[in-house]
C-alpha cells in the first residue's frame, strides 16, 4: 500500500480487517513480522519506520489519534496540547526545571504554536478545562488537536468519528478536510462511517482480513464487487444456497 504525499487516504474494511494494526505498525506501536514501512520525510530522505521506536517515528512527523481516546484526562486542554510538542523540546533537565534563558524562550514559542492549534480547532472556550470533564465529542477534538500540535508530516486518524452523533460527525469531517486542505498535511483516516469517508477521501483502500482487495476513488471502491462481498458476504451466501462448503 502506498500513501501519496499530500493526499487524504481512507482505509476501510470490515471488523478485524487489520486497519488499526496498519496504523499501529506505521506509528511504531507494533513491529511487523515481515515487510517494510518507509517514509519519505520533509528532508526528502527515506526512513525505515519498521525499525524505529514510537518516539523516533513521532520525531519524524508522524502523529496519530486512537480508536479509544488516549488523553491525559486529569490535565487541561492546553496541557494536553503542550505534551504534543514534546518531541520538539530538546532542553535538559536542569534548564527545564529552572525555566530560564533559552529554555524559557523555547517554551514561549511552543506555547504560541499550541495557541494557534487551539484557535484552528475552535477550542478557545475549553483551553483551561480539565479534559476528563469534557463531553465525548470535545475530547475527540482535543485528541486531534494534540496530534496537530506535533506539526505532523503524516497524520493518522483511527476512528475519529466513533461514538459521535450525526452533527458531531459532520463537524469532525469538516476539521479533517480543513487540516488536509489548509495545512497541506497528508492524512490517513480509518473510520466505519462510510458516508463520511466517501465524502472526504481522495482515495480509498479496502482491507479484508489483512489483504488489500480494492484501491481507487470513492466511486470506484463503492461499486467494486469484492468490496460489496467483503461487507455483505454475498458470495458466502450464494455458496450456502448451493450447498457448497463456505
Amino acid at each position: 500500500m502506498e500513501v501519496r504525499g499530500g493526499e487524504l487516504l481512507a482505509l476501510i474494511g470490515p471488523n478485524g480487517a487489520g486497519k488499526t494494526s496498519v496504523l499501529n505498525c506505521i506509528s511504531g506501536l507494533y513491529r511487523p513480522q515481515a515487510g517494510s514501512i518507509t517514509l519519505t520525510g520533509r528532508d526528502g530522505a527515506r526512513h525505515a519506520l519498521h525499525r524505529l521506536a514510537p518516539h523516533r517515528v513521532a520525531a519524524l512527523g508522524v502523529a496519530r489519534t486512537f480508536q479509544n481516546i488516549e488523553l491525559f484526562k486529569h490535565l487541561t486542554v492546553l496541557d494536553n496540547l503542550m505534551l504534543g510538542r514534546h518531541v520538539h523540546m530538546n532542553g535538559g533537565v536542569l534548564s527545564g526545571g529552572l525555566y530560564w534563558g533559552r529554555q524559557r524562550e523555547r517554551e514561549i514559542q511552543h506555547r504560541r504554536y499550541v495557541e494557534q492549534v487551539i484557535d484552528f480547532m475552535n477550542l478557545e472556550p475549553l483551553r483551561s478545562a480539565v479534559v476528563g470533564n469534557l463531553a465525548y465529542g470535545n475530547q475527540r477534538l482535543v485528541e486531534m488537536a494534540r496530534a496537530l500540535a506535533l506539526d505532523p508530516h503524516l497524520l493518522l486518524l483511527d476512528e475519529p468519528t466513533a461514538g459521535m452523533n450525526a452533527e458531531e460527525k459532520e463537524s469532525m469531517a469538516r476539521f479533517i478536510l480543513d487540516v488536509h486542505e489548509e495545512q497541506g498535511i497528508t492524512v490517513v483516516v480509518v473510520d466505519h462511517s462510510i458516508d463520511v469517508i466517501m465524502d472526504i477521501a481522495d482515495r480509498v483502500v479496502v482491507l479484508d482480513f489483512g489483504r488489500r482487495i480494492a484501491d481507487g476513488s470513492p466511486d470506484e471502491v463503492r461499486n467494486d464487487p469484492a468490496v460489496i462481498d467483503a461487507y455483505l458476504g454475498t458470495r458466502a451466501d450464494d455458496r450456502g444456497r448451493r450447498g457448497e462448503a463456505p
